[in-house]
C-alpha cells in the first residue's frame, strides 16, 4: 500500500529512445515489437502500471504511441547525458525513473523494488547476474539527479550517477539480457514473452 510521503507515492519517467541501435543493425529499436506492443509501449506502461499519475517524457523522435511527452536531445543521438538533460526538466514528481526504451522485462515490481531501496538514500538501480550497474534501470531524487547534472561536465551516465551511490537491487531469477541490445536477445525476449502472454 502507498501512502502519501513514501517514495513509491508518486514518480515520472524518463526513457532515453534516441539511441543508434548500432548492435542491432540501427533498426528503430524502440519500434520493435513484442506481444504485439512495441518496447516502448512496454516501458510507458509499466511506469502507469506502477503510478497511473505517473508522468512520461521520451527523449527521442515523437511517435504516435506511446503517449507521452517528447523532447530531442541537441544534436540528437549526442549520448544518454545530453539526453537526460532534454528529459529532466520535465518531470515534476519527487523522484524520477530513467529508463531505457528497450526493457522488455520491465515490472512494476521492478519499480517498487528500486523504490522500496531507494527510501534509504538519493536513488536506486537494478544490477545484473554479471554485478554491472544497469544506468538505464533506476530511480532517483529529481532534485538530487537535478543538482548533480547541473554540475557534470563529462558524458558517461556512470560518471554521472556513481557519485550518488546508489542503492544495487539485485536482478534475481529473470533473463541473463534484461535489455534487447542484440537480434538474439530480441528473440529470447519473444520466446519468453510472447509464449507467457499467448500471443
Amino acid at each position: 500500500m502507498r501512502h502519501a510521503g513514501d517514495v513509491s507515492a508518486h514518480l515520472d519517467a524518463v526513457v532515453l529512445a534516441g539511441g543508434a541501435a548500432t548492435r542491432m543493425g540501427g533498426v528503430d529499436k524502440p519500434g520493435l515489437t513484442i506481444a504485439g506492443h512495441t518496447l516502448l509501449e512496454h516501458v510507458a506502461d509499466t511506469v502507469r502500471a506502477y503510478d497511473p499519475r505517473a508522468g512520461v517524457t521520451v527523449v527521442g523522435p515523437d511517435r504516435e504511441r506511446p503517449r507521452a511527452t517528447y523532447v530531442r536531445e541537441d544534436p540528437p543521438g549526442a549520448g544518454p547525458v545530453p539526453a537526460l538533460r532534454a528529459g529532466l526538466p520535465t518531470v515534476r514528481a519527487p523522484w524520477c525513473a530513467l529508463l531505457a526504451a528497450d526493457l522488455p522485462y520491465l515490472s512494476p515490481d521492478h519499480l517498487t523494488a528500486l523504490a522500496r531501496a531507494a527510501e534509504t538514500g538519493d536513488g536506486a538501480v537494478l544490477v545484473d547476474a554479471s554485478g554491472r550497474e544497469q544506468w538505464l534501470t533506476g530511480l532517483w531524487r529529481t532534485e538530487t539527479l537535478r543538482g548533480a547534472l547541473d554540475a557534470y561536465t563529462g558524458r558517461s551516465l556512470y560518471g554521472l550517477l556513481t557519485p550518488l551511490a546508489p542503492v544495487p537491487v539485485p536482478l534475481t531469477g529473470g533473463p541473463v539480457s534484461f535489455d534487447v541490445d542484440t537480434p538474439e536477445a530480441l528473440e529470447r525476449a519473444r520466446a519468453d514473452l510472447e509464449d507467457d502472454s499467448g500471443a
